[in-house]
């Protein structure tokens, strides 16, 4: 018996042996072949999509085809006047000349269907100054498109057509998007309609794009998905299809792709849009600061412990800052517990609130955190919130001056096809410039009137210069630049 158990123990211990060590080797060959599946899947990702959490090869397939149908073609038309050489001479010896010249201007870019109802966002830059709106879906549908709002500070504009049951996308969080996070460009780039192309999400928080706007607000979004001409208002995706931001531009030295391009964070176009829908305009609030970005120099000059957060080195009297009690030299690293790391950054994330809201600041004093709460003003220091009507009638106000219609017979005598008589004149823009009681406007920026209703929309959003054209009632033509 005893030869039986000592047999069949050492022919159980060799088996638990032979066991342990084809188990090892088994795992290791299964641990070398999972190893080369994920090499296959990176490769596989890196053409297609990313991998779930359920470790199978997502593509990129059921995005794009929900966003090539929720994205639009726009095409403008706009009616420009041209100057023509002028020779008075050739009018005292073969008659009346011809001293304008119309011509149609026309351009495109995209849109994105954001309701079932129609409501469309694109890029301010696509539609300013059309006289003519044509938006064509993805079946090839045709609408007139009516403009609702446009905010040139962030680029945003909003339209409708009259429709129902249309496909549209979803917000997503713009907030929530990674660097290294995959993302489609949607768009008709060059008149390519419905064009897709992929990339990943490249840097965030990015300014000084919008160079030749006085007031912008930015923290675009770059990516390195193919964006070009036509492209413009079109849509950044993530792989779930949802909107995260809306393409406004590219970096080029030629006009074309160069791999840097920038979109709008979809977390700001909700706001402008719920503002362009309530109100006709953006409400913008301000935190009343001036504000310096921290690096590693500065950070030895002040005095500063670390580089998170943004310096403040100057406030404005009574602004929304110094009423809550943040001081010259504090450090604001949070606004309602998003951190805040460059100007860019805090511009973001005021910009999603209006005057009156109360939001929560983070700042560092002395080297002690502090929460602070906020109440946003205007940059007037009031938390008025103002309907577009009130911002017309208000740029209307400061030229100083009354707008006539001009009747046929004068138009005749002038040989000219439209514009508006200056009236009644006060101590304003117009009469600062030199403009005379009697001025017949032609156009503004370039762009022909032909009612009082037109300047007034004109004027509506406008700031900066201003260039108005016109005759005075003797026939001499006039010019005029001044800034609102």
């Amino acid at each position: 018996m005893k030869k039986i158990v000592s047999t069949l123990a050492i022919a159980c211990f060799g088996g638990l042996i032979a066991l342990t060590g084809a188990n090892y080797i088994y795992n290791k060959s299964n641990k070398e072949v999972s190893q080369v599946f994920n090499q296959s899947t990176a490769s596989n990702y890196l053409l297609t999509g990313n991998t779930g959490t359920s470790g199978l090869t997502q593509d990129f397939t059921m995005a794009a085809e929900k966003s090539v149908n929720a994205v639009v073609h726009i095409k403008t038309k706009s009616e420009q006047v041209r100057n023509l050489n002028y020779d008075p001479f050739a009018e005292l010896f073969y008659g009346p000349q011809k001293r304008q010249q119309n011509f149609s201007q026309e351009a495109s870019g995209s849109g994105v269907i954001i309701s079932n109802d129609g409501y469309i966002v694109t890029n301010n830059h696509v539609v300013a100054g059309a006289d003519k709106i044509e938006v064509i879906l993805n079946d090839k549908r045709s609408y007139e498109g009516e403009v609702i709002g446009t905010d040139a500070s962030t680029d945003v504009a909003l339209i409708k057509i009259k429709e129902t049951e249309l496909p549209f996308l979803t917000y997503g969080n713009s907030e929530q998007v990674k660097i290294g996070e995959w993302v489609l460009a949607v768009g008709n780039p060059f008149n390519l309609e419905s064009t897709v192309t992929a990339g990943i999400i490249s840097a965030k928080g990015r300014n000084n794009i919008l160079d030749n706007n006085k007031k912008p607000i930015e923290a675009f979004i770059q990516t390195d998905a193919a964006v070009n001409p036509g492209n413009s208002g079109g849509a950044l995706v993530n792989t779930n299809g949802e909107l995260v931001g809306i393409n406004t531009a590219i970096a080029s030295s030629n006009g074309a792709y160069q791999g840097y391009s920038f979109a709008v964070p979809v977390n700001i176009v909700k706001k402008v849009v719920s503002d362009l829908v309530e109100f006709g305009t953006v409400q913008r609030a301000y935190l009343g600061v001036s504000i310096q970005d921290i690096d590693s120099k500065f950070a030895k000059e002040k005095n500063l412990k670390n580089l998170k957060g943004v310096y403040v080195n100057g406030l404005v009297a009574g602004g929304s800052a110094h009423e809550a009690g943040i001081t010259e030299g504090d450090v604001i690293t949070q606004i309602q517990n998003v951190a805040i790391g460059s100007f860019s950054q805090l511009q973001e994330q005021v910009s999603k609130y209006r005057p009156g809201d109360k939001v929560s600041a983070t700042v560092i004093r002395n080297n002690k955190e502090l929460n602070v709460d906020v109440i946003l003003k205007t940059m007037d220091n009031t938390t008025k919130l103002v309907k577009k009507s009130e911002i017309v009638n208000n740029s209307v106000n400061a030229l100083g001056a009354e707008f006539l219609e001009v009747d046929n017979t004068e138009l005749a005598r002038l040989r000219i096809n439209s514009g508006v008589k200056v009236g009644k004149m006060t101590a304003g823009k117009l009469y600062q410039v030199g403009i005379k009681e009697g001025f017949i406007v032609t156009s503004v920026d370039k762009k022909k009137v032909s009612s009082v209703e037109e300047i007034k929309n004109l004027l509506s959003n406008k700031t900066g210069a201003v260039m108005l054209e016109g005759y005075y009632p003797n026939g001499v033509r006039a010019y005029y630049g001044f800034e609102l």
